[in-house]
């Protein structure tokens, strides 16, 4: 199993006009991490969960969950991505899972109970710049979850929570990269020493 966390500071968690994704909260991005993180060519990849944490207005926190091998009708655009998650956003949010759709998911967690529940099932590593070298770690990882920020990173009070759960710090370049190119380059290096 192979996981990612992304930290939107500002996404909307209420339902948001797919006429402006940017506009709602930089949810584009967030749809960018998600396409990055579960398709290939042609096909979606195996055993991925992708979890969004949106601490935007007007109602935070509020998680959606993506889990690549229950996920169906959603294509790699940034469009039908964010027509899954305004879905998601529909809903109303409590303590548990609610499912909006195939392998979609949504609750209402902050950051706190989040890493407490991904911590039964993932080793997590926090992606920053001054981490360890991904590439000589990957060999040793068993189910990692890597914890990204969106366009304004993490904030302070986030990231000492993360680094209580966090196995390590990782990086996959010593130079500030998008999430979703973060997201690339971590499934690259995990592509090269998993056996399919």
């Amino acid at each position: 199993m192979r996981g990612f966390l992304v930290i939107g500071n500002k996404a909307s968690t209420s339902p948001f006009s797919l006429k402006n994704i940017p506009g709602a909260g930089r949810m584009d991005i967030l749809c960018r991490c998600i396409s990055q993180a579960i398709f290939l060519s042609h096909s979606i990849r195996r055993s991925v969960e992708v979890y969004l944490l949106l601490l935007g207005d007007p109602n935070p926190p509020r998680v959606v969950k993506i889990k690549s091998d229950e996920v169906k009708r959603m294509s790699p655009d940034e469009r039908s991505v964010a027509g899954l998650i305004r879905k998601a956003l529909k809903f109303k949010a409590g303590e548990k899972w609610v499912e909006t759709n195939s392998g979609i998911l949504t609750s209402k967690k902050n950051l706190k109970r989040l890493l407490e529940e991904l911590s039964n099932s993932y080793k997590i590593y926090y992606m920053r710049e001054d981490g360890k070298d991904l590439r000589k770690l990957t060999d040793k990882m068993e189910n990692p979850l890597f914890i990204l920020g969106d366009h304004l990173g993490v904030k302070k009070e986030d990231e000492k929570l993360i680094l209580q759960f966090a196995k390590d710090i990782v990086r996959v370049s010593n130079r500030s990269l998008m999430a979703e190119q973060c997201i690339t380059i971590a499934n690259y290096e995990l592509d090269r020493v998993t056996k399919y």
